[in-house]
């Protein structure tokens, strides 16, 4: 498939400019590019659900989704495609795919609960269903939208295996991923947007991760100064027979500590962070600096220091239709009312001062959150959480699918607010991202802690908690 002088524009947004690439049968190929870049936008020309208004495709453009399924093109999307009141098989079928789940789940590795309705599956689920449903479809040209950004390292080889497999009988493979390892292990060919523009194209071969990260942004990145906190800090959050569907854990977070919460997607996560943000009941026990949080509402939690960064920043962590200041006070609007009428010009003053410091980049506060690309959001939300002062901050996969500058600028977020004396639970499957920042590692497993250990502890060993095996 050869694209030739692609462009497209949204409003006053370029999005892509003049962009030509080649993609092969038998080549995985990587395009690479900061939150904004265009890699999405290029995503969406090639699979029939944004027009381009300008350039050429060969052999032909789609003009819809079902017009790329015929021209054999299939989409793993970043945003997920899926029916939330239909089971995962009700799904596959409203899709196309006539192949039983189990032939499925077999031949490509990728086991999800199938009678279950999507709406309840974990982040991490529903992306298996997303990779299984583009895998069924049987297309000659697979584009992946950051896939592996929701899978540990567990289940992202067996993913590799099937797509090295996929391309090796003949099948082209567009690979977007902000993980420059995965592009470096993975990848044949790599290509780089930058605002818009392609930088560069070039074989994956000779590359280090530096010479990615270089090209993305286009200056070297200075590696970020972790220091380890003491074990003896004073304890923030402690939790006792904590337990919300089938997690039970006991925990102790500290003062100026990151404990890191690993595991594979679906063993707990998602109970641990909603039970503890008031978003599902808990049992047991769950005290803040002395306090019970049992029957504390959202925001008595809020006063009473806890702040939350959900992992789906889109659905729970923002209102897309609302401005940038409008998110930034939806935890505290009352200090800003005044008999009942909001203090526009008080909103406006501490909003700015947000999106400075927190260099959340938008053209104003008073544009809608769907505008921001999804680093931005996330940094807004963060902004959001971190200006009142937390003692407590439950930080749910908060860099995922965020480009390398932002993700760079979240941590350093997190080690100030660390340095500052909050306790942060820090939940991702970002393995290298839990090894980097946390202070200690508690791995799920099947609803239960299988360790605490040392982020320095060894993969393999890592490897068999995540399976509970150790």
């Amino acid at each position: 498939m050869i694209l030739r002088g692609v462009s497209k524009r949204f409003g006053a947004t370029q999005a892509l400019q003049d962009v030509s690439l080649a993609f092969e049968r038998g080549q995985i190929h990587a395009l690479l590019g900061e939150n904004g870049a265009g890699k999405s936008t290029l995503l969406k020309i090639l699979s029939g659900l944004v027009r381009p208004d300008s350039g050429t495709l060969e052999p032909a453009w789609p003009s819809s989704p079902q017009e790329a399924r015929r021209l054999g093109i299939a989409t793993v999307h970043q945003h997920f495609m899926l029916v939330d009141e239909l089971t995962v098989a009700e799904n596959l079928k409203l899709a196309g795919v006539t192949r039983r789940p189990a032939d499925l789940a077999e031949e490509y590795g990728l086991a999800v609960p199938w009678t279950t309705p999507v709406g309840a599956l974990s982040v991490g689920e529903k992306q298996r269903v997303e990779i299984l449903r583009a895998l069924a479809q049987e297309a000659w040209l697979l584009l992946l939208d950051e896939p592996t950004a929701v899978l540990t390292p567990l289940e992202v080889e067996p993913l590799f295996a099937v797509l090295r497999r996929l391309a090796g009988a003949g099948k082209g493979i567009v690979f977007v991923s902000h993980k420059l390892g995965e592009v470096l292990s993975l990848c044949s060919r790599v290509s780089v947007l930058r605002q818009g523009r392609l930088v560069e194209s070039r074989e994956v071969a000779g590359c280090t991760p530096g010479d990615l990260a270089r090209m993305m942004v286009g200056r070297d990145l200075e590696p970020l100064p972790v220091e380890r906190a003491p074990v003896a800090g004073t304890a923030l959050l402690e939790l006792t027979g904590f337990t919300v569907g089938r997690l039970s854990v006991d925990l102790t977070l500290r003062s100026g500590e990151i404990l890191g919460v690993a595991g594979v997607s679906g063993n707990g996560q998602r109970e641990l962070a909603d039970g503890l943000a008031g978003l599902r009941d808990f049992s047991g026990s769950a005290v803040l600096e002395g306090r019970s949080l049992r029957g504390l509402s959202i925001r008595q939690r809020c006063e009473a220091g806890l702040a939350y960064v959900p992992e789906d920043r889109q659905t729970t962590g923002s209102v897309l239709d609302f401005s940038l200041e409008e998110n930034l006070i939806l935890r505290d609007y009352p200090r800003f009312a005044r008999r009942g009428v909001l203090d526009r010009d008080a909103v406006a003053s501490r909003s700015g001062e947000l999106v400075r410091d927190f260099a959340v980049k938008a053209n104003s506060i008073h544009e809608a959150a769907r505008t921001l690309s999804g680093g931005n959001l996330q940094k807004l939300i963060l902004a959001r959480e971190l200006a009142r002062g937390p003692r407590v901050l439950i930080a749910a996969q908060p860099t995922r699918g965020v480009d390398i500058g932002s993700t760079r600028s979240i941590h350093r977020l997190l080690l100030e607010e660390k340095a500052r004396g909050t306790g942060i639970l820090l939940i991702s499957e970002d393995l290298d991202e839990l090894r980097a920042l946390s202070d200690r590692l508690a791995v799920l497993c099947d609803g239960r802690i299988a360790g605490i250990v040392s982020p320095d502890t060894p993969a393999e060993q890592l490897g068999l908690l995540f399976a509970g095996a150790a």
